[in-house]
């Protein structure tokens, strides 16, 4: 290998992307030399075209890795020393958030377009690997659900978590959300952030900060934090926050996990929404069931067609939705109705909250109120409305906002369980006997008598569609009125005590 080659790629790399002005050509190419402890250059007369980036940076691992720079040739050691080479090449943070803005003078998609490339052209979004995911589309009677098999995030490897083990805990950065992400260098059990850049925003008259989150589960799939490493909560603010984000960013829609276990988010411990440039299938749900809220007869209000249940709320000023938002909010958090297996609170636990989505669609500011609730029973140890045990082979994980509004995350064991799972229906071959696969003998059993014939050419295609229909089982299962007439019965009583 030529590392001289492999530099001199990367520097054209930054050059073609814009990443690198041709001003900072020799002092990029001297700051990967020192990444690279090597203290001579010689340029080659002959690069070459296109840049492939993933092979650029593989063979830069590699010479690294060979003269001892890493302390070993995982995937782990390899992203914390690719991203301090990526480095090389970046903006400073200031540079950053003033092209933003500039930009955003022109008009907002100019800016978050801008952003959005830049976040993947300095692999802080890697691209090679985003594009590994599974993703295909099921239809079913609430629309296209987009179904994902998560395989971007890598898998460590055995020595690096017994490295993180062994280190000393650190309490900085207290999150994988805080502002100090930003440039830190990373360890093995914090990702590197070199290559980061953050833009920051005014939100309810406090500091936030605006990122793309580096796995992009759908397009421009943005997070916006606070400023402060404080817990997340739903209240009045919350709707406040998101129509500041929404008005600001029109063609983003902005939404919030809920702010209890099991029917929360991964990161509770930091405030936090996730936004972007999607529509997702509840989004286009419509609404099946209109109302009318006392004092608040201007509003737009429906229940809309979909698994969970949502309040869809609707006015051209977002000041009335945060008003009556609080107060269904209000409504809901003391709300119990026995008949509909609905408490408010056991043994003083509080278990109902909402899961918010604010966007603006046709002129019209739009808030969905997704009503849920986090009781656990000794029949549903993980939650009454949560995946209950039958799903589990597919999803068992948390039900946040991005599955709430249509898009399964789901795990990467699926693909080779699929795969296997596959072969076993078209052979005919007894799927109990490989333990790989055993948790899906039932469901692979409903899918042979469903289907008359299923082979080579077709089983894949079945299986996806199958996956898709255990998703909408797994919206519904969270769903706190179910999608009967008793459970709209018991909708509407909520409705007619707001």
């Amino acid at each position: 290998m030529d590392i001289n080659m492999s530099i001199a790629k990367l520097v054209k790399y930054g050059l073609d992307t814009g990443l690198l002005p041709k001003e900072e050509k020799v002092y990029a190419t001297n700051q990967i030399l020192e990444v690279l402890h090597l203290e001579e250059y010689s340029e080659p007369e002959e690069i070459g075209e296109e840049i492939c980036l993933e092979d650029t940076l593989r063979e830069l691992l590699d010479y690294a890795y060979e003269n001892g720079l890493l302390a070993e040739n995982s995937v782990v050691y390899r992203d914390l020393f690719d991203t301090k080479l990526m480095n090389c090449l970046m903006p400073r943070p200031a540079q950053v958030i003033d092209e933003f803005w500039k930009r955003y003078e022109h008009s907002p998609k100019d800016a978050t377009a801008y952003y959005y490339k830049l976040s993947q052209d300095s692999d802080y979004i890697r691209r090679y690997r985003v594009c590994r995911d599974r993703k295909w589309v099921t239809k079913t009677e609430y629309g296209d659900l987009d179904i994902t098999i998560n395989l971007s995030k890598p898998e460590k490897d055995p020595k690096a978590i017994a490295a993180a083990k062994k280190m000393k805990q650190s309490g900085y950065p207290k999150c994988l959300l805080c502002r100090e992400n930003e440039g830190y260098a990373g360890r093995v059990n914090h990702p590197a952030r070199q290559n980061h850049r953050i833009i920051p925003l005014k939100i309810n008259d406090s500091q936030w900060g605006f990122q793309y989150s580096p796995y992009v589960y759908y397009n421009e799939h943005c997070i916006v934090f606070c400023g402060e490493h404080v817990p997340m909560k739903i209240d009045r603010t919350t709707f406040r926050k998101l129509f500041d984000f929404v008005k600001q960013f029109p063609h983003y829609f902005l939404g919030s996990n809920a702010d209890l276990p099991i029917v929360g988010g991964s990161i509770l411990t930091h405030d936090h929404y996730q936004g972007g440039n999607y529509e997702f299938a509840m989004a286009k749900a419509p609404v099946e069931q209109t109302y009318c809220i006392s004092g608040y007869e201007d509003v737009e209000v429906g229940r809309v067609k979909w698994p969970m249940s949502v309040l869809r709320i609707r006015h051209a000023d977002e000041t009335r939705l945060i008003d009556l938002g609080e107060h269904i909010l209000n409504v809901w958090r003391g709300y119990t109705d026995a008949k509909s297996d609905i408490f408010a609170e056991t043994d003083g636990e509080a278990h109902n909250t909402v899961t918010p989505i604010a966007r603006m669609r046709d002129g019209m500011y739009e808030l969905d109120l997704v009503l849920r609730n986090n009781i656990t029973t000794k029949e549903h140890p993980l939650g009454l409305y949560h995946p209950h045990a039958e799903l589990h082979h597919i999803k068992k994980e948390n039900i946040g906002l991005i599955e709430v509004m249509g898009l399964a995350v789901l795990p990467a064991r699926l693909k080779e369980e699929m795969e296997c799972l596959e072969t076993y229906l078209v052979s005919g071959e007894d799927i109990r006997s490989n333990p790989l696969i055993e948790k899906h003998a039932d469901w692979a059993e409903e899918i042979k008598k469903k289907y008359e014939v299923i082979t080579q050419e077709n089983v894949s295609g079945i299986v996806q569609d199958e996956i898709g229909l255990v998703f909408a089982k797994v919206l519904e299962h969270a769903g706190v009125y179910k999608r009967t007439e008793e459970g709209k019965q018991g909708f509407d009583r909520f409705v007619h005590v707001l």
